[in-house]
């Protein structure tokens, strides 16, 4: 039977055991009364741990995360603070890899935190913000503790959470993590310029969040038909669907509806995205599957880097001895956009960092190789694009050093002569 309380009457103690593992949502599907239970709570308990993919709320501060063991697959959000603290231990992964490594206990799953939306007439509830891995965390946790938000839009899904399957309910009212537009610069601007030539009339997009990717989103408005299907959609998508651009119709699979696994962003998307049938919430096990990605002809990929060496290989997750970002869905896109038919994958970055100090196109990488230079189509930053597909090593370097900052090339023209000279 489902107890049912409030956030002043929730005591964990009654649901959690000692060494318990917790899977939550994750981004704008954090469930933070739960969260700030968990931290008040925690060390009463005794010997917690838990998996958090991601983190936009600001609640998991290196204080907070001392209180109880916290994994990720990456260092995207907040977590940034907790891997400087040397309080996160980062699991490589790929995200369409976290449901399967729950389902099999390599991620260790006790008890699942969700954020879930009012129930339906039928007593479902829909997890709202987020897909994912969360249903995959219900299906394998002993105890489901349900944070049941008034103001959690009510998602079109392809799985909903039974009130019987929930042992806790927690009823509040307050605003869902969000996730505000970044601010557009002028190298955003510029960037977007280069990649936008690639989405013709009826792509289909797989884009971020963030600043360079709402640039290229504000540079698509005469286009015609475009389809989504991405990991995640911020704000930018409502802009496209309420001017017509967007409109799924010529999608092999699942046409009319926009695909994603995870909504970042404001008021503004979760009250589009309410009970909205054009809006499809999946799990990664769809949204990241290499069979449903490949029956998307004209798929456009558009992610981000933090280096590209000159053979193309990319770093999207370190710089030196700081942890920075993480391989999300990255690898699984970047393969999809460079082998659809018609589609492009697509590696966005500024050409520097740390106010022009360093170049991000560089010799040699810095950190870990996320993307393979197998696997890479084309890289674009302010300077232009570089196509890289079915191109010999000696030309990358060549196309590379084209599109790095001017103040670079000279120095990048001679750690390349090497691999011109042997072709490798």
């Amino acid at each position: 039977m489902t107890m049912a309380t409030d956030a002043a009457g929730l005591d964990l103690g009654r649901f959690l055991r000692r060494g318990d593992r917790i899977v939550w949502g994750q981004a704008c599907g954090e469930p933070t009364t739960l969260i700030e239970a968990l931290i008040a709570q925690a060390e009463s308990i005794g010997d917690l741990s838990a998996f958090a993919a991601t983190s936009f709320s600001g609640m998991l501060t290196p204080d907070a995360a001392s209180k109880f063991q916290l994994s990720s697959m990456g260092a995207i959000g907040a977590l940034r603070t907790l891997t400087a603290a040397g309080k996160l231990g980062v699991i490589p992964c790929h995200v369409s890899q976290v449901a399967p490594m729950i389902e099999t206990g390599v991620i260790g799953c006790d008890v699942a935190f969700v954020q879930v939306s009012p129930p339906d007439a039928d007593g479902n509830h829909s997890f709202g913000l987020i897909s994912d891995f969360v249903d995959a965390a219900v299906k394998k946790a002993r105890i489901v503790i349900a944070e049941v938000n008034e103001q959690v839009p009510f998602t079109h899904g392809d799985h909903v959470l039974p009130a019987a399957r929930i042992d806790c309910a927690v009823h509040v009212s307050r605003t869902p993590v969000e996730v505000p537009p970044a601010k557009i610069g002028e190298t955003d601007l510029a960037i977007a310029q280069h990649v936008a030539p690639y989405i013709e009339d009826g792509s289909v997009i797989q884009v971020g969040v963030g600043a360079t990717p709402d640039a290229i989103l504000r540079l698509l408005h005469d286009r015609r038909d475009l389809g989504v299907h991405s990991g995640m959609i911020g704000d930018g998508l409502v802009d496209l669907v309420e001017k017509g651009v967007i409109t799924n119709a010529r999608k092999a699979i699942d046409a009319g509806v926009s695909i994603t696994g995870a909504l970042i962003g404001t008021k503004r998307l979760y009250d589009f995205a309410n009970r909205n049938p054009k809006i499809g919430m999946r799990a990664s096990s769809y949204t990241h599957a290499e069979a449903t990605l490949a029956q998307l002809a004209r798929l456009v990929t558009i992610n981000s880097a933090i280096e590209v060496d000159l053979t193309g290989q990319v770093n999207a997750e370190q710089t030196g001895d700081v942890y920075v970002g993480g391989t999300g869905g990255q690898v699984d896109y970047v393969r999809a956009g460079m082998r659809s038919r018609g589609g492009h994958s697509i590696i966005a970055l500024p050409a520097t960092a740390k106010s022009g100090r360093i170049s991000r196109i560089t010799p040699a990488l810095s950190g870990p190789v996320t993307t393979a230079r197998t696997d890479v189509d084309v890289i674009v930053t302010e300077f232009g694009a570089a196509e890289l597909k079915g191109q010999t090593l000696a030309e990358r370097t060549r196309r590379l050093i084209s599109i790095a900052h001017p103040d670079f090339r000279e120095e990048l023209d001679k750690a390349a002569h090497a691999i011109q000279r042997r072709g490798f």
